[in-house]
């Protein structure tokens, strides 16, 4: 397989995880997509907002490239501030802001061969040199973790579920199919319990 073969594989990854996260968005009202769905406060718009954060880092500072336009958000120190949104943020903005990123992130894996250098700043000293293949792993890794998060939290809101809207990636089955499954794993965990 040639460099430009994996290259490629590796983008597709990529913007196969980026439509199936702004998917999960799609038909919620502001509240749904903003709501905290778990104790640390998971919500769909913030695992929007923080992949922008991630692919702009990675693939900016990490190989010199300066990032036009960087948010507001990004340049401050407050804790989690890329994992929810205000409400003067708007879900076009963020959006906007993360088509915007692919653009950018995009050019820089365009740009470069596989085996560039790049070196990441805040990861221990023996991992920091990396190289253009490895950062596209991590960030394909990283997104995918978080399609992931996204998936389990859509399906808290309003049930749906699946992979994209075409493609469900899940068994067939009406709302009493997926009711007797739910039972019969209920009664498995039970079972497996008190053995």
């Amino acid at each position: 397989m040639t460099s430009a073969q994996d290259k490629d594989d590796l983008q597709r990854y990529l913007q196969s995880a980026r439509d199936a996260l702004l998917w999960k968005l799609e038909g919620l009202s502001e509240y749904d997509i903003r709501r905290p769905m778990t104790p640390t406060g998971t919500n769909l718009l913030g695992l929007v907002k923080h992949m922008i954060g991630v692919e702009l880092g990675y693939f900016g500072p990490v190989f010199g490239r300066r990032v036009p336009d960087l948010p507001q958000w990004l340049r401050s120190d407050e804790p989690n501030v890329d994992m929810w949104a205000r409400a003067d943020e708007s879900r076009d903005f963020i959006l906007d802001t993360y088509r915007r990123t692919w653009v950018f992130s995009d050019a820089t894996i365009n740009d470069l061969d596989l085996d560039a250098a790049g070196e990441v700043k805040t990861w221990p000293p023996e991992r920091r040199d990396v190289t253009l293949h490895q950062i596209l792993v991590h960030v394909v890794t990283e997104i995918h973790r978080h399609v992931g998060h996204a998936d389990i939290v859509r399906e808290m809101i309003d049930g749906a579920a699946g992979l994209r809207s075409d493609n469900a990636n899940v068994a067939p089955g009406d709302q009493a199919w997926w009711a007797e499954y739910r039972d019969r794993l209920e009664q498995a965990a039970r079972s497996a319990d008190h053995a």
